[in-house]
């Protein structure tokens, strides 16, 4: 029982996904209609097969409607093996506003690198309306290491 214990730190570091355990996603502006929306995420962390984090969706000139909320996107094993090949990947998931407004979710990351790439994420915000983010990724490793921390 212990030695299966002490060996569950190594299994970590000699795993190929660990590098995904930690995603930034840089802000993004988008337009919707007469207004603009700058879409703000802290680090994505993944457990499971599912990131999480929340998000602040800041509309200009409308205040009043911009809304903050919790965001989790699905993404399995075999999808961030074809990332690290470097093939796109879609993914799907939900966001739930702190007033309890669910969201779908959707998107498309596209590698350009080994650590980063090109990210789409589109949230909906009715049945015809969607945001659409288009911005940049990055890898930060796994979970508590010292490159998952991003001083702010």
């Amino acid at each position: 029982m212990i030695l299966a214990a002490a060996a569950a730190p190594l299994r970590g570091a000699d795993d190929p996904l660990a590098r995904f355990g930690v995603v930034d996603i840089k802000p993004s502006v988008a337009s919707l209609y007469i207004a603009s929306v700058t879409m703000t995420m802290p680090p994505f962390v993944r457990r499971n097969a599912v990131y999480s984090s929340t998000y602040y969706a800041k509309v200009f000139p409308y205040f009043f409607c911009s809304e903050r909320g919790r965001i989790w996107i699905v993404v399995p094993d075999d999808d961030l093996r074809r990332v690290s090949l470097g093939q796109p990947v879609d993914f799907v998931g939900h966001a739930l506003s702190d007033t309890g407004d669910e969201r779908k979710v959707t998107g498309r990351a596209t590698p350009t690198g080994p650590s980063g790439g090109r990210i789409k994420v589109r949230v909906f915000i009715s049945r015809r309306i969607s945001l659409d983010c288009d911005t940049t990724y990055e890898l930060k490793g796994p979970p508590g290491s010292a490159a998952g921390v991003t001083p702010r």
